[in-house]
């Protein structure tokens, strides 16, 4: 059934984001006069095809739905003399080079507005979403450094020397934030809020280098969710969980004296202490012979276990958790909606670019680089999750293929437009022969990146 949802989620993604992109194309082509002659889903062998008596395009939907293309009446592909003398007008070669840039572009602007839109309807819909209440940060990160002890609840940030605070709605809000300002390298003022008041943390970015900033900045910088509430859903027989008395429905409350109220926290405190006794601090469930809502401390000693993942030697105390986390239900009007939807894909754009820029110099793993299959995987994810999750994904695809797009690489939009451009700066068209030179380059690229992106999806599947 998972492999059904991923499936069909995969396909709705691709066709959603594939008719916006091509519409793009199609849309200012017309606008510019240009006759089109085919718009087509997907590639190889049609499985239905109508004609439009209006404008004369054939509508196609291929049996290949991992793309699609929009073909223009052009001189160069059906030759001199083939085109009638009264459509050579309509041509996409006889266009000036200003409207055959706009309608190249028009793909990936359509991607971009669709994101926009997308994001929107998320945010104006409305979405739960982790508060952005913080664990207590590990020693020596710069949240702990700021002052940071866990439990704080942070409600806005002031960025450079702006004397104006930004409203922290939830935890995601939180981490653009965050990630916007180690971009731009810049001084940021927390403002948070805890059961003594409200109080400002500064916190200085600008040594956080541009390869520093990826999808683990915020463990990095020491943010974890916290406020949650840690409760043993199971343990195992014989382990050290069991032995130590604990049963199915305590809460976990502190680990030595610092608060449990964040998983991946936790275990990474139980995994570095292999071998080394523990006091938990629990709250008894009223299971096993104890009273509900007795606290008592218990001794535990994780025991020594190799990690199949990483081959270490890693502590376990063998208990499944439950997490429950503090969340908030995010809502916003239809123009800030539209405002935060133009932001966030601006902001999600600019983040792609660099991420490539960084790949291609070295500075970041090209293991970021993801195909088809880990599309799959996260569009079943995101539709299990409910609309706004998949919305979202949605967007967020879409921004992806807008600026894969728009890269200087022949064969992609991008390629053609630096064409356009050396077209307008020099008053000359780019010859057919280093177009050709150029574009064997460019599928070369093209070729790799997607060898390395199914590589990694691979990867990812078989953990090796």
């Amino acid at each position: 059934m998972n492999l059904l949802i991923e499936l069909l989620a995969f396909a709705v993604a691709i066709g959603v984001l594939v008719v916006v992109h091509e519409y793009g194309h199609y849309s200012v082509a017309r606008l510019c006069g240009v006759k089109v002659l085919r718009f087509s889903i997907g590639f190889g062998k049609p499985l239905a095809q109508w004609v439009s008596p209006k404008t004369g395009t054939e509508w196609t939907i291929a049996a290949l739905p991992l793309g699609g293309y929009v073909k223009m009446l052009d001189e160069r592909e059906s030759g001199p003399g083939s085109i009638p003398d009264a459509d050579l007008p309509r041509a996409f070669n006889r266009q000036s080079v200003w409207r055959r840039f706009a309608i190249v572009a028009a793909g990936p602007v359509a991607n971009f507005l669709l994101a926009i839109v997308l994001f929107a309807l998320v945010f104006a819909t409305g979405v739960t979403e982790p508060a952005a209440v913080i664990a207590a940060p590990a020693p020596n990160t710069p949240a702990a450094l700021a002052g940071f002890e866990g439990g704080e609840t942070i409600v806005g940030v002031r960025t450079g020397h702006s004397d104006e605070t930004e409203p922290v709605r939830s935890w995601s809000d939180l981490r653009w934030k965050l990630l916007a300002a180690a971009f731009d390298q810049q001084r940021i003022v927390l403002n948070a809020k805890d059961a003594h008041g409200t109080s400002d943390f500064p916190m200085d970015l600008r040594a956080v280098g541009e390869k520093d900033v990826d999808d683990d900045l915020m463990s990095r910088l020491g943010f974890e969710p916290g406020g949650g509430k840690l409760t043993v859903a199971g343990v195992q027989a014989g382990s050290a969980a069991q032995k130590a008395g604990l049963v199915e429905g305590d809460r976990l409350r502190a680990i030595n004296g610092t608060p449990a109220d964040n998983a991946a926290a936790f275990i990474a405190y139980v995994k570095s202490h292999a071998g080394v006794p523990v006091t938990l601090r629990v709250e008894r469930g009223g299971r096993g012979g104890h009273a509900a809502g007795a606290l008592e401390d218990i001794t535990i000693v994780p025991q020594l276990q190799r990690d199949a993942a990483s081959g270490q030697q890693i502590g376990r105390i063998g208990a499944e958790l439950a997490t429950q986390v503090p969340s908030i239900d995010v809502r916003y009007g239809p123009l800030e909606s539209l405002r935060l939807g133009a932001r966030r894909t601006w902001d999600l754009a600019v983040y792609s670019v660099r991420m490539f820029g960084r790949m291609v110099v070295g500075e970041a793993s090209l293991k970021n680089l993801s195909g088809p299959v880990t599309i799959a995987d996260y569009a079943g994810k995101s539709a299990r999750l409910g609309p706004s999750a998949f919305l979202s994904f949605l967007a967020l695809v879409s921004i992806s293929l807008g600026v894969l797009n728009l890269l200087p690489i022949p064969v992609l939009d991008g390629g053609h437009l630096l064409y356009y451009l050396v077209e307008a700066v020099t008053g000359k068209v780019v010859s057919d022969r280093w177009q050709l030179v150029f574009q064997r380059a460019g599928l070369a690229c093209i070729v790799a990146l997607s060898a390395i992106a199914l590589f990694n999806d691979l990867a990812r599947l078989i953990h090796f």
